[in-house]
């Protein structure tokens, strides 16, 4: 007899089981605990649907609503699926941290597959197997992974995050729905955080769907609306004071309210239906967030660029309109400073980053204070043929020398990053091995949107050597966004009067370009014929061994302030002291 027909959310409620160290809430699914799911799992069995396309926030419940998904079909219409993550080692982590607990607490799925440990199984970490399909995991960086066997139902999680390219086979999601060409019912389900205005996969998709959002009805005057963080209302010294303020008869809706809201909240759809179901919900709508705490995170997030572009992406589940566009260096020479030899009283740490030329090294040393405020200290041009020592001896007095701040303290080049992608490479690493302990570090750049600022270093070199991966299409970004600001503060960028205009120049001179690769648009670094960047290169490599360091520059602060009163107190006795000293020495005995 086969199993009762039911929809995702029915199969969940009915069968699912949430484990302890896969969840904050183990055990029996409810789908009522965050009722927006029902509509977004049972989209899959609507008649004609093709393709479901989730755009989303964190904390929404992405994941299990992909999870639950995957469970249903093993259990209720059994099928090959096909399940691809940004990397394959994220394909293994999701496998053993997400699928195998699954399988192991819902009772449905375990009776469906053999023991891993049994010598057939027909069970590994990347492919499972079940009577009439099988659950297969790839990486989107794995062509191979990509290209191996018919799918009906294919899966893509986080796409936004893919590389352009899986090898040179093309596009990864693509390569994956060629899977499924020959299933008359086949499925897509694609889930994202969305990423920049205009090169977004996931918003490219969920922009040709039939668009539904989650509208909730007022508690007060019952208007149905879309919650928007337009609406809510926080006094930024007493977050936990936030409301929300219905856009119809404007009253203040506390947290509580948000239940009532949910539960009498439906799904509706913005354009015409073609065969594609998107959906779109932010944070403000989770269960699991409250209001009070997207305001913290908020308030912390806006102080860079950077910071804030990730809150819009993960908490609104919007994309970013991003302003990266070119500075113009006669801007920055014109905020130029007079400090003097001296490290101004807002320098905190010191890091360096070294460019490595065929005849000269080039390092920048950079001081950072509060919320990466900037200040560049010196930069240096080194001649010298860097195969020979000589060059490298004058590096170790750049990067040992100890730099004295405007309030007494003396500094030191806490981190430095060397450039070992150029012609270098096994100078820079025997260079790097033996001040491993100085934290100077051998790195590597990467040009690729998207790509971490420091990846995990790897030590695959015959001397192994700690090798940091960059992602400088990433630094850049952060970069030019900085220099835009133009009041000092979080990450506002000082320089110091000495500085040649041609630094300027060529701190400024790339641009940004989009092209379209497999068909989609991507932005690339691009520089003017007869420019040169060793500035911006140096910069790169600066800003990457302060985020190596990662240094809590907020208690580093409080610990220099602490510092400072208690030097202050005893210069104060000691003055008190010789005061009553000097004035007992004045008395006239004769």
């Amino acid at each position: 007899m086969p199993p009762p027909e039911l929809t995702v959310s029915q199969w969940a409620d009915q069968n699912r089981r949430l484990s302890p160290e896969a969840s904050s809430e183990p055990g029996r699914w409810v789908t009522d605990r965050a009722p927006y799911q029902r509509g977004m799992m049972d989209a899959v069995n609507e008649p004609g649907v093709s393709e479901v396309v989730y755009m989303t926030s964190s904390q929404i419940g992405k994941t299990e609503i992909l999870n639950n998904i995957l469970g249903y079909y093993t259990h209720q219409d059994p099928s090959p699926m096909l399940m691809i993550q940004p990397t394959l080692d994220m394909a293994e982590t999701w496998s053993k941290d997400r699928l195998a607990p699954m399988i192991r607490d819902t009772e449905a799925l375990t009776a469906l597959f053999k023991d891993p440990k049994s010598r057939d199984s027909n069970n590994t970490l990347l492919h499972k197997k079940f009577s009439g399909g099988h659950i297969t995991m790839a990486g989107a960086n794995s062509p191979s992974s990509l290209a191996s066997r018919p799918i009906r139902i294919v899966l893509l999680d986080e796409e936004d995050r893919y590389p352009a390219s899986a090898g040179a086979e093309g596009d990864p999601g693509s390569l994956a729905q060629k899977r499924s060409t020959t299933f008359w019912n086949r499925l897509l389900v694609t889930a994202s955080t969305p990423t920049i205005e205009g090169e977004s996969k996931i918003d490219a998709r969920y922009q040709q769907s039939d668009m539904r959002r989650y509208y909730v009805p007022c508690p007060e005057c019952g208007t149905f609306q879309v919650l928007s963080w337009a609406q809510v209302k926080f006094d930024k010294e007493h977050p936990e004071n936030t409301r929300y303020e219905c856009e119809h008869c404007s009253v203040k809706l506390q947290e509580s309210d948000k239940i009532w809201m949910l539960s009498h909240g439906e799904w509706r759809a913005e354009a015409p239906f073609n065969g594609v179901v998107g959906f779109h919900i932010s944070e403000l709508y989770s269960p699991w967030v409250k209001w009070s705490d997207m305001v913290v995170s908020f308030l912390k997030a806006k102080r860079l660029p950077e910071t804030l572009k990730v809150w819009v992406n993960t908490s609104l589940g919007e994309t970013w309109k991003d302003k990266t566009e070119g500075v113009d260096p006669s801007g920055l020479l014109k905020r130029k400073e007079n400090w003097g030899r001296i490290a101004p009283d807002g320098v905190i740490v010191i890091t360096a980053g070294v460019d490595v030329q065929d005849d000269r090294l080039e390092a920048e040393v950079i001081g950072w204070g509060l919320a990466q405020e900037s200040w560049s200290l010196q930069y240096h041009v080194l001649h010298g043929d860097p195969a020979q020592n000589k060059v490298w001896e004058d590096l170790d007095n750049v990067l040992h020398q100890t730099i004295q701040s405007a309030d007494g303290r003396t500094l030191s080049v806490s981190a430095a990053c060397v450039d070992s992608g150029g012609h270098q490479t096994q100078r820079v690493y025997e260079y790097c091995k033996v001040r491993e302990h100085e934290r100077v570090f051998a790195i590597k750049g990467a040009s690729q949107i998207g790509k971490p600022l420091v990846s995990k270093f790897s030590k695959n070199n015959k001397l192994r050597v700690k090798l940091f991966n960059l992602g400088t299409d990433t630094a850049k970004q952060m970069i030019y966004s900085r220099l835009k600001i133009h009041q000092p503060g979080p990450g506002y960028c000082h320089f110091p009067a000495d500085y040649p205009e041609e630094y300027f120049k060529q701190l400024t001179a790339e641009r940004i370009q989009t092209k379209f690769v497999n068909g989609h648009p991507t932005r690339v670094w691009v520089m003017p014929k007869g420019r040169r960047n060793e500035a911006l290169d140096c910069r790169v490599y600066g800003m990457a061994a302060l985020h190596i360091l990662n240094p809590n520059l907020d208690a580093l602060a409080q610990t220099q302030e602490r510092e400072k009163l208690k030097q202050n107190e005893q210069k104060q006795t000691e003055k008190s002291r010789s005061s009553e000293w000097m004035g007992y020495e004045d008395w006239n005995f004769n």
